[in-house]
């Protein structure tokens, strides 16, 4: 698409790019592996993408399904602590109901009854020095001890002690607290639903006095609880209160004990200030942590409150705060405000390991109860199907990389093969000469016709931003202009694409300038001159706008001016590039962009109104206005600035840019293009044409001017070349469609 060059910069470019490389073997070579391996794997444009979102479909399908199973473990396992939990409370309930009504029909039986009517008579009759003597001498003392032992040592109990309501002591198995009245005084708030006629229940505590403990060991402070059941006489009148002494290591703390599961699952109760009434399981490790007294006799009940440490001990971490400042754990700050809960989520227990849990508040015995597991044994078989769906995620990962890795090399030797074929100088029936220019997307080389020795420029698709969109643009360009025979029309003779995949298009080779080179060298040009282009290039759009086809980058780069079957001054429109039907869809244009250039952009096109013809006859009245003055219709300082030039100001006529009178009829015609609405323009490029000859200077410049000013300018000028290359190497632009 352009002239001879004799530049010695441009001698050079041609001297090295007649480097070939045809013939080669190694290049055949490469160029047949190049296909093979680009046609079997990827026949596609990006088709690396498929593995990927292949891999991402399973990465999604694996997660939600590890999710749902992770929920229906979840489920599960919340069945099955509240399950556990119900149970064993069941089980602790009917355990205290038979033991209350175990305590409340031995108050009812009537030999209790007249022995302990017996003992308040002793008591009554003895002063307060002799008040312990003679209930300890008293027939009924021993009596009600032979009466009780029996059934004491089958129900498994440890001993009794019957109190009056001032809190006197009146028997006991332990001598020490007969006829005591204050070791009970601060009980006796608790005593009185007993003398109100319920049978009641103490939760565990430690002893006062000296007591034998599960160890046979006599000391204070052994754990112990109570069963307590009214002494009625007939009437219904309550003498007493008779208590039952139980140890909570025995039946009370195996109750709930029974229903351990696993390794690490217990069951435990507590009272109001979150201390353990049970035993836990894990005493041994409670010592080793510091929790407990490392002593044989010191274990868990009572000796445990449930605090969280924060950390977990049992790895070795120490905790940051003192134990009586640490906070209940979860289980025991919900069940002490009397609510029941579930926790599968996870939580620190008073060892600082992460269970899960169910618990709940008994308000009828005072006391909490509550079913924990440690969350690396409950959640054990969902952390093998974690570890499997993270190595499922590693095997897509690796897989995925390979497959992006071949790709890349299997791209990369289809780039090479495209280039080899460059470099090889061979496109079909054409062999390249010489590199002529490059643009955003693409190269122009000048070639022949191998059997019509034919000039021809050769225009290719730049193999590194070869995509479907550059594709579909080359050849919508390609197809465009086919269509359209004007003289002042480019012509394409060939398309094809190579079997290593290179696209080109073969068009006439032309020796000239273009407008925008024209201005910049030589300045404005005279009215008859540019009515005389401006005419040969209503022709070319004429053609077009005929077959519903607008250009839409009408602008001085894309007018050549060439010599043609011995005329000179010869019009050539290129880049049909973004031509589109008028009537055509948007599916290759970025919602919001701009197609064309913003220094010759209609209004409505910079606003993305629908566009007809009439839009680039706006760009043909921008075009003269630039041949006439030398200048654009609006300099705005950037591309926004200059957009709301045209949308919303007039432009100054050209007489007033230049200072001097310019042919009225020629002004006349460029600001008729220029306005802002269509339907104010002219309605056609034949109505324009008609307009621009009958210009006064019309007729001021012709065929023989145009020929002797290329004589004069042209042919006599050395250093055009210059100019015609900078022309090429701007060429036709490539750059993809965007409305």
């Amino acid at each position: 698409m352009s002239g001879p060059k004799t530049s010695s910069s441009y001698a050079s470019d041609v001297s090295q790019s007649k480097q070939s490389v045809l013939g080669s073997r190694a290049s055949r070579i490469k160029n047949v592996a190049t296909s093979a391996l680009s046609n079997l794997v990827f026949t596609r444009r990006r088709l690396w993408t498929w593995p990927l979102i292949a891999a991402v479909i399973l990465f999604l399908v694996g997660w939600f399904t590890h999710r749902h199973v992770e929920r229906q473990v979840e489920h599960t396992l919340a069945q099955q602590l509240q399950a556990l939990l119900n149970a064993d409370v069941a089980a602790l309930k009917i355990w205290l109901d038979v033991r209350e009504a175990d305590a409340e029909s031995l108050g009812h039986d009537e030999r209790v009854l007249n022995l302990v009517s017996g003992l308040m008579q002793v008591a009554d009759d003895a002063t307060a020095q002799q008040r312990t003597a003679a209930l300890l001498s008293a027939t009924e003392q021993r009596t009600l001890s032979d009466l009780l032992d029996d059934w004491l040592e089958t129900q498994n109990i440890q001993g009794y002690m019957v109190v009056d309501r001032t809190g006197l002591v009146l028997a006991s198995d332990i001598e020490g607290a007969v006829g005591n009245t204050e070791l009970l005084q601060k009980f006796l708030p608790q005593f009185e639903p007993i003398f109100a006629g319920e049978t009641h229940y103490l939760p565990p505590m430690k002893s006062i006095l000296a007591m034998p403990d599960v160890d046979g060991e006599i000391r204070a402070g052994v754990p112990v609880m109570f069963i307590n059941a009214p002494v009625h006489q007939d009437d219904g009148e309550i003498l007493a209160a008779l208590c039952l002494r139980i140890r909570p290591e025995d039946e009370f703390s195996k109750i709930l004990q029974v229903a351990r599961s696993g390794r690490t699952g217990e069951t435990y109760a507590f009272n109001r200030d979150g201390l353990m009434v049970t035993a836990s399981r894990f005493d041994e490790t409670l010592k080793e942590i510091g929790l407990l007294e490392d002593s044989p006799h010191v274990r868990s009940l009572l000796n445990i409150q449930l605090r969280d440490p924060g950390v977990d001990m049992t790895t070795g971490n120490r905790p940051k705060l003192r134990r009586n400042e640490q906070p209940l754990t979860a289980l025991a700050q919900s069940a002490t405000a009397g609510e029941s809960g579930l926790n599968v989520g996870g939580y620190r227990d008073y060892r600082g390991v992460r269970v899960i849990g169910a618990w709940t508040w008994l308000d009828e015995f005072d006391i909490g109860v509550g079913t924990e597991f440690d969350t690396s044994e409950a959640f054990q078989s969902l952390q093998s199907l974690r570890i499997a769906f993270l190595g499922l995620t590693a095997l897509l990962v690796l897989v995925t990389a390979g497959l992006f890795g071949l790709t890349l090399y299997a791209s990369k030797l289809e780039r090479q093969g495209r280039e080899a074929v460059v470099e090889a100088r061979r496109l079909g029936q054409y062999s390249l000469d010489e590199k002529l220019g490059a643009g955003a997307m693409g190269e122009v080389y000048r070639a022949h016709h191998q059997m019509l020795h034919r000039p021809t420029a050769v225009k290719l698709l730049n193999v590194d931003r070869h995509d479907e969109q550059a594709i579909a643009r080359f050849e919508r360009e390609v197809q465009m202009t086919c269509r359209l025979t004007h003289p002042n029309t480019i012509a394409i003779f060939d398309y094809g694409r190579t079997p290593e995949g290179v696209f080109y298009y073969a068009m006439e080779y032309l020796d000239g300038l273009s407008l925008d080179d024209l201005i910049r060298r030589f300045g404005p040009q005279p009215a008859g001159r540019v009515i005389y282009l401006l005419r040969q290039l209503c022709g070319s759009l004429a053609e077009a706008h005929e077959q519903k086809l607008i250009h839409r980058d009408v602008k001085p780069a894309n007018v050549m001016l060439t010599r043609c079957g011995g005329m000179a001054d010869f019009v050539k429109l290129l880049d049909f590039g973004l031509v589109k039907p008028q009537d055509s869809d948007r599916e290759m244009t970025q919602a919001g962009s701009l197609t064309g250039t913003p220094l010759y952009m209609s209004p409505e096109a910079i606003q993305h109104q629908p566009l007809d013809h009439r839009s680039d006859l706006y760009a043909v009245g921008a075009v003269g206005y630039y041949m006439l003055t030398g200048t654009n219709v609006f300099r705005g300082q950037s591309i926004v600035e200059l957009c709301q030039q045209h949308v919303r100001e007039s432009p100054e006529s050209p007489s007033q840019r230049m200072g001097r009178p310019v042919d009225a009829g020629l002004e006349r015609a460029l600001m008729w293009c220029l306005e802002k609405s269509p339907d104010d323009r002219p309605k056609d490029a034949d109505a324009l044409d008609q307009a621009l000859a009958q210009c006064v200077d019309a007729s001021r410049w012709d065929k023989y001017a145009a020929k002797e000013w290329w004589h004069r300018f042209i042919d006599q000028t050395t250093d055009v070349d210059a100019t015609i290359e900078q022309t090429v190497a701007v060429g036709p632009n490539f750059s993809p469609p965007t409305s």
